[in-house]
């Protein structure tokens, strides 16, 4: 053993646990070659000096305003499609409050090459004052434009006709179904609702389940039944997307009851088994605008006496959301404006923007003249990592079972950093020539890293068999990692 692990500290030898002090597995994690985020301590057995943290995404500006006649100060419950390379954002236009003119409420769509530099559509379906010529898909329906909320059906067999499904409703007709070959014309998949044991009065969410092999919908509730209690969530299944089963309110683990005005829970692109909820956290009178300052801001007089911002909320099916992170994800900005009633609103959807970047969209200025659409980036699966001060730190991960043959980190170092990576048989014990001391230190910032040990960087011969990963972690964070299959020969890097 070289001399930089003799001057190691001495809780990280301690840390090389005996197979009793590891906790019981009653069977491995399947992992298999799935992506696994940093975002719940689902493949964590025990750490020590190491954290979950959450990242901060970085705030690029607007990239459209809600600024044609039909939409408006009340645009709301916005969904990023990207579909083939074309960046689709649906949202609901709505020049005046809701509850005095929502007969005006439609469907509008705004289109992008890149997620970056939109433009509105002339797609002359609706006539709107007299004219065509506007970016709406939908109108004249106000249980359908309130929060007509689109996705992508991936199931295997789908008909292209129903390649786009949506759902929309209230809690008097219930959630309708909606179906569309290019997300532009659309049509209900019946004249009934599809489901009807809901509230329904926010953005509801729907979405084929890969992991899950079924439809998936979120829908809004309330914890007292009524409008009653907590604005919450819960969940039903579908195989037909037609037939619904008896829906199961979410859980939230034994974190504190808050107002989820939104929840817009969705599969991540890139490890699909993981569900990301950026959530609107609605704090009802919880007023920061004085009378005054609304009236410089020139926000609606009903829309300033509350506040919210965006959380972030994970799922891997099921009725369970965890809430690893209580903070906020991402924060109120600087100015009045954005401390009004129903303003920061994540969109639905997360998606990649640049080879290294994913963008998140989030509603800003509600009720008020420059209500507009905000992005926001962060590095690819950077919404949380694991995390090492300068000391160093430790993680043993749960028994788990990989395809493939080689390990890739989405990582970063700092230049005195690094990462090294131990494979454990299930007892604790370091598997020969994958030890700590024959790790190749990982240094850098990169998406995908691949570790390798002075045997070299293939793992073929440990696929299929239980082990742990042990990690040690210097000035780093570990944001996600996956056994991936290599046809070609791995040296050592």
């Amino acid at each position: 053993m070289s001399n930089r692990f003799n001057h190691w500290p001495a809780f990280l030898f301690l840390a090389v646990f005996a197979g009793s002090s590891l906790q019981a597995q009653e069977a491995p994690l399947q992992l298999g070659s799935n992506r696994e985020l940093f975002v719940d301590f689902h493949l964590i057995d025990r750490m020590d000096n190491l954290r979950l943290v959450l990242h901060e995404p970085r705030d690029e500006g607007p990239v459209f305003y809600f600024d044609q006649p039909w939409e408006g100060a009340f645009s709301a419950y916005c969904t990023i499609i990207c579909d083939n390379g074309l960046f689709s954002a649906y949202y609901r236009g709505l020049p005046a409050a809701q509850k005095e003119h929502e007969r005006t409420a439609t469907v509008c769509i705004a289109e992008s090459p890149d997620g970056i530099t939109w433009r509105k559509p002339e797609l002359g379906l609706c006539s709107v004052n007299g004219s065509a010529a506007n970016n709406i898909v939908l109108a004249n329906d106000p249980e359908t434009c309130h929060n007509f909320c689109p996705f992508i059906d991936t199931r295997p067999d789908c008909p292209p006709e129903q390649r786009y499904k949506a759902v929309a409703g209230d809690h008097l007709n219930g959630l309708f179904g909606f179906v569309s070959a290019d997300g532009i014309n659309w049509r209900k998949i019946q004249e009934e609702g599809i489901f009807k044991n809901g509230q329904f009065d926010s953005q509801n969410v729907a979405f084929w389940s890969e992991s899950e092999k079924c439809y998936v919908l979120y829908f809004r509730v309330w914890s007292g039944g009524g409008w009653d209690g907590f604005r919450t969530v819960s969940r039903t299944t579908s195989a037909d997307f037609i037939n619904w089963s008896e829906p199961q309110p979410m859980t939230f683990g034994e974190t504190p009851m808050e107002h989820l005005y939104t929840q817009q829970t969705h599969p991540y692109f890139r490890a699909p088994q993981i569900y990301i909820a950026i959530g609107a956290r609605f704090v009802p009178d919880r007023q920061v605008l004085s009378d005054e300052q609304a009236q410089q801001i020139n926000v609606n007089p009903g829309y300033y006496k509350d506040c919210s911002d965006a959380v972030l909320l994970t799922s891997r099916g099921g009725n369970r959301y965890d809430r690893t992170f209580m903070e906020s994800f991402i924060r109120p900005g600087i100015g009045l404006q954005n401390w009004v009633s129903r303003s920061n609103y994540p969109a639905l959807n997360v998606v990649q923007t640049t080879p290294t970047e994913m963008s998140i969209y989030v509603n800003q200025d509600y009720a008020q003249p420059t209500a507009h659409l905000r992005r926001y980036s962060l590095r690819l699966d950077g919404f949380s990592s694991l995390a090492a001060p300068y000391g160093g730190g430790e993680m043993i991960s749960k028994a788990l079972i990989f395809t493939g043959n080689k390990l890739i980190l989405n990582m970063a170092t700092s230049a005195a950093g690094e990462i090294r990576v131990e494979i454990q048989d299930v007892g604790g014990t370091a598997i020969p020539g994958f030890g700590l001391e024959n790790c190749q230190p990982v240094i850098g910032n990169e998406i995908e890293r691949q570790v390798a040990w002075q045997r070299g960087a293939d793992l073929g011969a440990l696929a299929g068999r239980p082990v742990r990963l042990r990690f040690y972690m210097k000035d780093a964070n570990l944001y996600a990692m996956q056994f991936q299959n290599s046809p070609e020969p791995l040296g050592k890097q």
